[in-house]
C-alpha cells in the first residue's frame, strides 16, 4: 500500500511541478495563467498535449522544442523532478495525515517562491499575500494538527519577522529587498515562534556559506548580490521538519 501512495504521490508532484513552470514562466512577466495555452515561446506554436508530459516530454523531445529546435529551460525538468521528488518525501515522512497536506502546500509555495526569486531575483505580491491568507486560514480552519502553529502565535511569528527584517532593510540602506521583508512575514505565519527565528537563522547560515564559496571560487564579486528568497524558503522547509529538534538541540547548551 505505502507504494501505491509513494507512487500516486510521486505522480501528483510532477504534475503540480509542471504547473508550477507554468507560474515561474507567466506571473513574472505579469501574464495569465489561463490564456493563451502553452506554447514556445521562440516560435509561438501550441505545445500539444502529449509534449506537456512531466519529465517524460523532456526526455523524449531531448530538451528541445518539437517545431523550432529551440532549447527547452533546463529549469522545467529541475522543477518538476524536484516537486514529485519532494511530494514523495513529505509522504514517506509524514504518512496519509492532515500534516501532510498542510506541509504539501506550504511547500508548493515555498518551491514557488525560489524558483522565481532565483531566475527573476522577484518575491511577487501575486504570490506571498495569497499564500498569507491561505496560511492564516489554515490556522483558522485546522487548529490541532502538529504543523499548525494556532492562529494568535501564526501573527506573532509573522509580525516579528516581518518587524526584524523591516529593521534590516532600514539599517543596511537597500542591502536587502523589499520582498525578503514580506517574505520573512509569510515564513513567520507559517510556523509561529519561536521556530521562525529557527529558518531566519537557517537561511542566514546557508546563505553565508554559499555566498562565502561564491566569492572564494570568483563566481560573484563582492558588489553582486545574491538572492536571498531561496534561502528564507529552503530555512522554512527545514524548520517545518526538523524546526523543534533544531530548537532543543540549540537549548540543550544551555541546559544545567
Amino acid at each position: 500500500m505505502t507504494i501505491y501512495w509513494g507512487i500516486l504521490f510521486t505522480l501528483l508532484g510532477l504534475a503540480v511541478g509542471s504547473f508550477l513552470n507554468v507560474l515561474a514562466d507567466r506571473l513574472p512577466n505579469k501574464q495569465s495563467i489561463v490564456a493563451p495555452p502553452s506554447h514556445c515561446p521562440e516560435c509561438n506554436k501550441r505545445i500539444r498535449v502529449f509534449d506537456l508530459i512531466p519529465v517524460i516530454s523532456y526526455v523524449v523531445l531531448r530538451g528541445r522544442c518539437r517545431y523550432c529546435s529551440q532549447p527547452i529551460p533546463k529549469r522545467t525538468l529541475l522543477v518538476e523532478i524536484a516537486a514529485g521528488l519532494m511530494f514523495l518525501s513529505l509522504y514517506l515522512y509524514f504518512g496519509l495525515s492532515p500534516d501532510l497536506g498542510i506541509a504539501l502546500l506550504y511547500f508548493t509555495l515555498l518551491l514557488l517562491i525560489l524558483v522565481i526569486d532565483l531566475e527573476h531575483r522577484l518575491i511577487l505580491n501575486v504570490i506571498v499575500y495569497p499564500a498569507a491568507v491561505i496560511v492564516l486560514l489554515v490556522n483558522i480552519v485546522f487548529p490541532s494538527p502538529e504543523l499548525v502553529p494556532g492562529f494568535l502565535n501564526s501573527l506573532a511569528g509573522g509580525g516579528t519577522g516581518l518587524l526584524l527584517f523591516l529593521l534590516i532593510l532600514i539599517v543596511s540602506r537597500g542591502g536587502m529587498g523589499l520582498g525578503d521583508v514580506k517574505m520573512a512575514g509569510l515564513l513567520g505565519l507559517m510556523l509561529g515562534l519561536p521556530l521562525n527565528f529557527v529558518a531566519i537563522f537557517l537561511a542566514v547560515v546557508s546563505g553565508g556559506l554559499i555566498a562565502g564559496a561564491s566569492l572564494l571560487f570568483k563566481r560573484k564579486n563582492r558588489r553582486q548580490a545574491i538572492a536571498f528568497g531561496p534561502f528564507l524558503a529552503i530555512g522554512t522547509m527545514a524548520a517545518i521538519l526538523w524546526g523543534q529538534l533544531i530548537l532543543d538541540w540549540y537549548l540543550g547548551f544551555f541546559a544545567f
